[in-house]
């Protein structure tokens, strides 16, 4: 490809997840392998016109205003169809390209040591304890979403049917499924620890046109290969395509809980306490208040309100970085450092940007709410968590750099007092074995050092896949 295009991606061309994502209560992953390419693309060329683009998706989005704005309770049936594939997946389907990033082409599964995943070394091969299926191949994974777990399988269905997939293969079969649905009543749009999710995604330049205060605009080729700012070269077949990282995150909630308890920061209630305490670790209130905007105490209506939620800078008076009101580690500061990067001055190498840092995350929960039993025993029984998803141009820009150089890294945010090594990301930093710990935990001790547990997020598999434009799709993947 020449050089990155600078005119918008034609929306009618983006699979729909990428830039805009689905409107979604209920979600299915499901990973498959390729049996017979030539059959698999015979059969992909029937399914083209059925994927959702990310016109389609924004229409949806419309039409959901709409209804609501005309008062209506229920909710629309709408569904979203997108599908990727690995490395693997090219290599089966006789694409031999080069799409010129490392992570893709080597797989997570290599790479799943140096993400801090934890596991083994056998014969000199590191092995992470991921579930048995993302330990082998997988050449593809199909998105379905929906507004009801009926509209999900009834698109699935279809899917399947017109790819011939199928448990006995022949044309190809899927290895495993993961279903997915947004937390019910008044936990819609959080996690599973309990904290509001998916505030601070960036805005995509010339698609999201009326970002929110705060939200940061990116360049489409941040997002979108071949766009302005997409810098590796790549064959002029992979524009308008999206690298997608996919994380199997299990999510220890019973046991989060229970240290927050444990640990629960003095001189308030020990509800209170608790509550100031996973504040701090996440860097949000669990109504998704920022604590750089509300330090001591959360308050729900600036957490629900997107004018106001994702208006914060860590900037702070006379450019002196602290951790007084959100840690240095804090989960939403490591993942997006803002000020603590961009505002470093010259004498000190800055300013740094972190547009190419950005990607656009789409995960949703899976598993059941906590039962009373694993309440009392404080211990988790059964499985929960994220289905993680993100988009980016780059993986070892986007989703890898952030896990490893900024998560992971204890010595990050590096512009802060000597005395005040932020540690790691108390949510998802990762350590193969080992101990962790951060500083900043308590307002009153910034210098104290808080052990933590090895992990309260799990990852038990994943893999980098790519996401063609529709283009693509018709002219390289398919095959009439």
């Amino acid at each position: 490809m020449s050089a990155p295009i600078t005119t918008p991606a034609d929306l009618n061309n983006v699979q729909g997840d990428v830039v805009i994502g689905f409107s979604k209560r209920f979600e299915s992953a499901v990973f498959f392998q390729i049996d017979n390419a030539d059959a698999f693309r015979k059969q992909l060329a029937a399914l083209v016109p059925k994927i959702t683009t990310a016109a389609q998706a924004a229409s949806d989005k419309d039409k959901i205003k709409e209804h609501k704005r005309n008062g209506g309770k229920d909710l629309l049936k709408i569904s979203g169809l997108n599908i990727s594939f690995s490395q693997t997946g090219l290599t089966a389907l006789g694409i031999t390209d080069d799409l010129g990033d490392g992570p893709f082409r080597d797989g997570q599964l290599k790479g799943a040591e140096a993400l801090g995943d934890s596991g083994s070394t056998v014969n000199g091969v590191f092995q992470p304890n991921w579930v048995p299926a993302f330990k082998n191949p997988i050449h593809g994974v199909i998105i379905v979403s929906g507004d009801s777990h009926a509209t999900v399988e009834e698109r699935l269905l279809d899917t399947k049917n017109t790819l011939k997939l199928s448990p006995q293969g022949g044309t190809c079969h899927e290895i495993i499924r993961l279903n997915g649905a947004v937390r019910p009543d008044d936990q819609k749009g959080h996690e599973h620890f309990g904290f509001l999710d998916g505030i601070s995604n960036p805005a995509v330049k010339d698609i999201d046109t009326t970002p929110f205060p705060g939200q940061e605009t990116v360049a489409q080729g941040i997002v979108l290969l071949g766009r302005e700012k997409d810098t590796p070269p790549r064959p002029s077949w992979a524009l308008d395509g999206s690298f997608l990282a996919f994380r199997y995150l299990f999510q220890l909630v019973p046991e989060f809980n229970d240290f927050l308890r444990q640990n629960a920061i003095p001189g308030l209630s020990p509800e209170d306490g608790a509550e100031f305490l996973g504040a701090r670790l996440v860097g949000r209130w669990k109504s998704g208040a920022p604590l750089d905007l509300t330090p001591l105490k959360d308050d729900p209506e600036l957490g629900k309100d997107p004018q106001r939620n994702n208006n914060f800078r860590y900037d702070f008076p006379e450019d002196i970085q602290t951790q007084d009101r959100c840690p240095f580690a804090a989960h939403v500061r490591k993942t997006n450092p803002r000020f603590d990067l961009e505002g470093v001055p010259p004498e000190k190498g800055g300013p740094f940007s972190t547009e190419n840092r950005r990607i656009v995350r789409r995960g949703i929960p899976f598993g059941p709410e906590v039962t009373p039993q694993e309440k009392q025993s404080k211990t988790t029984t059964q499985e929960r968590g994220l289905l993680f998803r993100c988009y980016q141009s780059n993986i070892a820009n986007g989703f890898q750099f952030i896990q490893e150089s900024w998560a992971n890294a204890t010595g990050f945010p590096p512009f802060k007092p000597a005395d005040q090594v932020p540690g790691f990301d108390p949510i998802i930093g990762q350590v193969n074995s080992g101990t962790r710990s951060m500083t900043g935990a308590n307002p009153n001790a910034a210098t104290a050092s808080l052990q933590l547990p090895t992990e309260w997020v799990v990852s038990k598999g994943g893999e980098y896949f790519f996401s063609p434009s529709l283009p693509a799709l018709k002219t390289t993947f398919a095959k009439a």
